[in-house]
């Protein structure tokens, strides 16, 4: 769908020309990044070292969705969803890396009149997304691991003080 999304954008905007959709609030506006996220820069070679950058983060993705155990706890379905979108997200615009020189390609700009959020793309969103719900699961499988913790610290104490009290006796 990301791939899609940017040919079509390509091939019907025109660049830096917004197409209204909902009113200013949500326009179409063909953008190139060269750069990463919000533009950011490291000169001529940006393009290859934030591609290294995405391999790398790939590679990491992989082997968090090779560690999680495919829906076996309910934790585990939202983290498959969620590496699976930031997976999806960051190979979409990798692609766009190597397939365009001009650089990633971004067209949904949100806003209110003059003031805009970044320009961006389906991949960011997916990536973004996927970010926030890997963050949560890991979130709520800490607090899980917390909670039996604290339950089996309490239970130990519960059987120590009951020992103690049955050589008492």
């Amino acid at each position: 769908m990301d791939q899609a999304s940017k040919l079509l954008a390509e091939e019907h905007l025109v660049r830096y020309v917004p197409y209204r959709v909902i009113g200013d609030v949500v326009r179409f506006t063909l953008a190139y990044n060269p750069g990463a996220a919000f533009s950011m820069s490291l000169g001529p070679h940006s393009r290859y070292i934030f591609g290294a950058f995405a391999f790398v983060a790939l590679f990491v993705l992989w082997r968090l969705y090779r560690m999680t155990g495919r829906g076996e706890r309910d934790g585990d379905r939202l983290r498959v969803l969620a590496l699976g979108l930031a997976w999806g997200g960051a190979a979409g615009n990798l692609i766009d890396r190597f397939r365009s020189p001009q650089g990633v390609v971004d067209f949904l700009d949100i806003g209110f009149g003059d003031v805009r959020f970044w320009t961006f793309n389906v991949a960011d969103s997916a990536v973004t997304v996927g970010a926030i719900a890997l963050a949560w699961s890991l979130s709520r499988e800490e607090q899980a691991i917390a909670a039996q913790a604290s339950a089996k610290a309490a239970a130990d104490q519960r059987l120590r003080a009951e020992d103690a009290s049955g050589r008492e006796a």
